[in-house]
């Protein structure tokens, strides 16, 4: 007869020994303590206290927040990323240059104005202002160039023996400040600049400047006292390579009186092409033609 089997409906059989072993194996990975212990940093010791310290303290229930990826995720995320994806450092921020005020003209500075009536800093041919600002004079100077603009103190109405300022735009498209001095109709650059505090910009073709200049210097040859009142030669060019060339006009503006840094003035000076109207001998013209068209021929 055949072998009948020992199991008996019903009721259950015996696990084979590679069951239990796996039944085994899945309880132990469903402990919390084994999956603290395997997602941990072997360095992390807060990350091992999941239950207690290390001197049986009660451990820390977060994670560990330096942990490599959060740190690499946080430093990514503070940056902006190239086009290459690679992390660079934002750039600082650049204060814009101010724009000249012309309202305050005649009120808290100085100003002169070169060109058609009614000009401003940005439409004038030439524009100046200047201001006191505790023992500095702070200069603003704008043409409608692409070279340079400058400022002459003369003791005279005449160009020579002269202390200029002269905003140059260089082939770089930078703006500086450089300190010349008259000789003849020469300008000569002197090494030595009293000028701090320089901003300047080249827009719309125009070079604009900001800078201050001690009120009160050494006496020399090649430099003023600001405090004395002068003359001020007005005058702008062109510029090869960074170095000013002559003068765009043959006879550049120069103020019709002594100006004093410690009053506020506001002058206008029309440039020539709107001068002709203005002279006593076109006046008188146009009240001749006037008198004729009138009265007609005899």
């Amino acid at each position: 007869m055949g072998r009948k089997s020992l199991v008996r409906h019903g009721a259950p059989a015996s696990n084979p020994p590679h069951w239990r072993n796996l039944v085994e194996t899945l309880a132990l990975l469903l402990e919390p303590t084994v999956w603290l212990a395997a997602v941990a940093s072997p360095t992390d010791d807060n990350a091992l206290r999941g239950g207690h310290g290390e001197h049986g303290e009660p451990g820390h229930k977060d994670h560990h927040k330096d942990s490599y990826s959060t740190f690499a995720s946080e430093f990514l995320e503070s940056r902006y990323l190239s086009d290459e994806g690679y992390p660079f450092p934002t750039a600082p921020p650049v204060d814009p240059f101010a724009r000249i005020k012309v309202s305050d003209c005649g009120i808290t500075k100085g100003c002169i104005r070169y060109g058609k009536p009614g000009c401003d800093a940005e439409t004038c041919d030439y524009f100046l202002s200047y201001r006191r600002i505790g023992t500095d004079v702070e200069f603003e100077m704008s043409a409608d160039t692409d070279g340079w603009v400058a400022v002459g103190f003369s003791s005279d109405k005449k160009m020579g023996g002269d202390d200029v300022m002269g905003c140059v735009h260089d082939d770089n498209g930078r703006v500086r400040i450089h300190h010349f001095y008259n000789v003849g109709q020469w300008a000569k650059e002197i090494k030595r600049n009293p000028a701090r505090d320089e901003e300047g910009i080249f827009e719309n073709n125009r070079v604009t400047c900001r800078f201050k200049r001690p009120l009160h210097v050494p006496r020399e040859e090649t430099l003023v006292d600001l405090h004395l009142s002068w003359y001020y030669l007005f005058a702008w060019g062109p510029a090869i390579q960074g170095s000013i060339t002559r003068h765009d006009i043959d006879t550049p503006p120069v103020s019709d009186h002594m100006i004093s840094i410690y009053k506020y003035e506001d002058i206008f000076m029309p440039a020539a092409a709107y001068q002709t109207f203005s002279s006593p001998f076109c006046l008188l013209l146009i009240v001749a033609l006037t008198f004729y068209l009138l009265m007609g021929t005899p």
